[in-house]
Protein backbone atom coordinates (compact mmCIF):
# COMPACT_ATOMS: atom_id res chain seq x y z
CA UNK A 1 0.00 0.00 0.00
CA UNK A 2 3.08 2.28 1.17
CA UNK A 3 4.24 1.64 -2.63
CA UNK A 4 1.19 2.71 -4.40
CA UNK A 5 0.96 6.11 -2.45
CA UNK A 6 4.23 7.12 -3.31
CA UNK A 7 3.42 5.84 -6.78
CA UNK A 8 0.18 8.41 -6.41
CA UNK A 9 2.37 11.26 -5.24
CA UNK A 10 5.29 11.21 -7.74
CA UNK A 11 3.00 10.81 -10.80
CA UNK A 12 0.75 13.96 -9.44
CA UNK A 13 3.41 15.61 -8.42
CA UNK A 14 5.44 14.89 -11.82
CA UNK A 15 2.10 16.10 -13.82
CA UNK A 16 1.33 19.55 -11.68
CA UNK A 17 5.22 20.57 -12.62
CA UNK A 18 5.13 19.87 -16.21
CA UNK A 19 1.92 21.81 -16.60
CA UNK A 20 3.34 24.87 -14.66
CA UNK A 21 6.69 24.78 -16.46
CA UNK A 22 5.88 27.77 -18.67
CA UNK A 23 5.74 29.83 -15.34
CA UNK A 24 9.66 29.40 -14.49
CA UNK A 25 12.73 27.04 -15.65
CA UNK A 26 12.17 26.30 -11.68
CA UNK A 27 9.29 23.72 -12.43
CA UNK A 28 11.29 22.28 -15.65
CA UNK A 29 13.54 20.99 -12.70
CA UNK A 30 11.22 20.17 -10.29
CA UNK A 31 9.22 18.28 -13.29
CA UNK A 32 12.91 15.97 -14.02
CA UNK A 33 12.77 15.31 -10.17
CA UNK A 34 8.99 14.20 -10.53
CA UNK A 35 10.47 12.19 -13.38
CA UNK A 36 13.06 10.41 -11.19
CA UNK A 37 10.75 9.88 -8.27
CA UNK A 38 8.61 8.06 -10.70
CA UNK A 39 11.37 6.20 -12.34
CA UNK A 40 12.16 4.69 -8.57
CA UNK A 41 8.63 4.02 -8.47
CA UNK A 42 8.50 2.16 -11.81
CA UNK A 43 11.83 0.03 -10.51
CA UNK A 44 9.93 -1.04 -7.06
CA UNK A 45 7.14 -1.74 -8.27
CA UNK A 46 8.10 -4.24 -11.06
CA UNK A 47 6.93 -1.73 -13.96
CA UNK A 48 11.43 -1.70 -15.00
CA UNK A 49 10.43 -0.98 -19.08
CA UNK A 50 8.49 2.52 -16.80
CA UNK A 51 11.13 2.54 -14.52
CA UNK A 52 13.76 3.48 -17.61
CA UNK A 53 11.26 5.50 -19.62
CA UNK A 54 10.99 7.98 -16.80
CA UNK A 55 14.57 8.02 -15.92
CA UNK A 56 15.01 8.94 -19.87
CA UNK A 57 12.62 11.43 -19.17
CA UNK A 58 14.94 12.89 -16.45
CA UNK A 59 18.17 13.27 -18.11
CA UNK A 60 15.80 15.38 -20.42
CA UNK A 61 14.06 17.41 -18.38
CA UNK A 62 17.41 18.33 -17.19
CA UNK A 63 18.93 19.04 -20.28
CA UNK A 64 15.94 21.24 -21.39
CA UNK A 65 16.31 23.31 -17.38
CA UNK A 66 20.11 24.07 -18.33
CA UNK A 67 19.12 24.80 -22.26
CA UNK A 68 16.60 27.19 -21.33
CA UNK A 69 18.64 29.32 -18.93
CA UNK A 70 18.84 32.60 -21.31
CA UNK A 71 14.99 32.30 -21.95
CA UNK A 72 13.37 32.73 -18.58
Amino acid sequence: MGLTIFGVVALTFMMTMYALESRSRRFILAFALGCALSSVYGFFSGAWPFGVVEGIWTFIAVYRYWSTRSNY
